[in-house]
């Protein structure tokens, strides 16, 4: 045992060390290298092994003892301890079954304390859909939800037992809703605690069940709940209901009711957090020789001064004119607009002409036209065609 490392090594601990700092070192290695949490990794399942011994020998009295005053050799087949620890190796002798029900409760789902599951207990929460439209999203809203809900059955008032007699305690857990089942494992016997199948964990079992809840305690009613849709919300995000969910067990507070809600698409309106993005349409003349727009908002129509030679894709800001807080409906983002030059389709005769001196007042004419004539080039020409232009275009 000369390659064997020192028990009070392994665990990292003195050797005046008491039970309860030497089951603490254990119950950290033991989960840091337990084989469920590292399958596969035989470096882990070593020192699983090695920590597991080290416990078995320090956390017993007697071994200590013979460990403290002889060492490994107290353990060897003929070893100089007294008192006959001989053969021990690995997990001989050592009551893993209490190790594990003790410190593993948590990783094979018991332990040595068994936990009732028959106490107080709060109800399910209920999910629940509202679709609301772009405007009431942004602005807040009412909204009227019809659900089926659980109540408490007013005949046995929740007990699930027809009147006049009651739930008899669980002969299969004997009221602690939870059994235990050992099972023997490689590392000794190991304690699962599991649920009740009798009782689903309640404790009690009803033999003479209600007619109207059937066994239950609760039966399913209609109402109609109205719910506050805060300004500011976006979709998919939920707004929680206190109390409005399935009743408790055994006293327990009822659940919540958690409403999701579904924001309608809006046809000419995009949401990014708490900004709003649109295109607006602008004619050719408007965006050469500028002047006022209207543009759509939540808040309704605005009137924009759109600069002379604005380009398409131009992109303009309405500041508050957004999504407002959640937190503070006071508090509100910006609207993006991009403006977008529309270039006519369909011209009469009349527009066309317009267009073609317009073009040439530009100097953007053709290649194969003749140079324009000096007398062409008189000033205040551009001023006309100016006028010419937003004459045709403008309604």
């Amino acid at each position: 045992m000369a390659d064997k490392r020192d028990y009070y090594e392994v665990l990292g601990v003195d050797r005046g060390a008491d039970d309860s700092t030497i089951k603490s070192a254990y119950r950290k290695l033991a989960k840091k290298y337990h084989p469920d949490v590292n399958p596969g990794d035989k470096e882990a399942e070593k020192k699983f092994k090695e920590a597991s011994e080290a416990y078995a020998v320090l956390s017993d009295a007697e071994k200590r003892k013979q460990y403290d005053q002889f060492g490994h050799a107290a353990f060897e087949n003929g070893g100089g301890g007294a008192g006959g620890y001989g053969g021990f190796s690995g997990f001989d002798g050592a009551d893993m079954g209490d190790i594990f029900g003790d410190i593993f409760g948590d990783l094979f789902g018991g332990g040595g304390r068994r936990r009732t599951n028959n106490g107080p207990m709060k109800g399910a929460n209920v999910r629940a859909g509202v679709r609301v439209t772009f405007e009431e999203a942004v602005f807040g809203c009412e909204k009227e939800l019809d659900l089926n809900l659980k109540e408490t059955c007013e005949t046995c008032h929740g007990t699930g037992a027809r009147p006049g007699t009651q739930p008899e305690t669980c002969p299969k857990c004997h009221g602690e809703g939870q059994v235990v089942y050992t099972q023997q494992s490689m590392f000794g016997m190991v304690r699962n605690v599991q649920t009740c199948p009798d009782c689903q964990g309640t404790g009690k079992i009803i033999k003479d069940k209600c007619t109207d809840c059937h066994g239950t305690g609760y039966v399913s009613k209609h109402k109609k709940i109205q719910v506050s849709i805060p300004a500011g919300i976006d979709n998919g995000q939920s707004i929680r209901i206190r109390d409005k969910g399935e009743p408790g067990t055994n006293g327990g507070p009822r659940g919540d009711l958690l409403v999701e809600v579904m924001v309608a698409r809006h046809p000419i309106f995009q949401r990014q957090d708490m900004n709003i993005f649109s295109t607006a349409p602008i004619t050719y003349a408007q965006a050469a020789l500028g002047g006022e727009v209207r543009i759509s908002t939540v808040d309704g129509d605005v009137m924009y001064d759109v600069k002379p030679g604005t380009q398409t894709d131009t992109k303009v800001r309405l500041k508050g004119k957004g999504v407002p807080s959640l937190r503070n409906k006071n508090v509100r983002g910006d609207h993006y607009v991009t403006l977008v030059v529309q270039v006519p389709t369909k011209l009469n005769e009349e527009a066309k002409e317009a267009l073609r001196k317009f073009d040439a007042a530009c100097g953007n004419r053709p290649k194969e036209e003749k140079e324009e004539t000096p007398e062409k080039k008189k000033k205040g020409g551009w001023e006309k065609f100016k006028e010419t232009i937003k004459e045709t275009f403008e309604d």
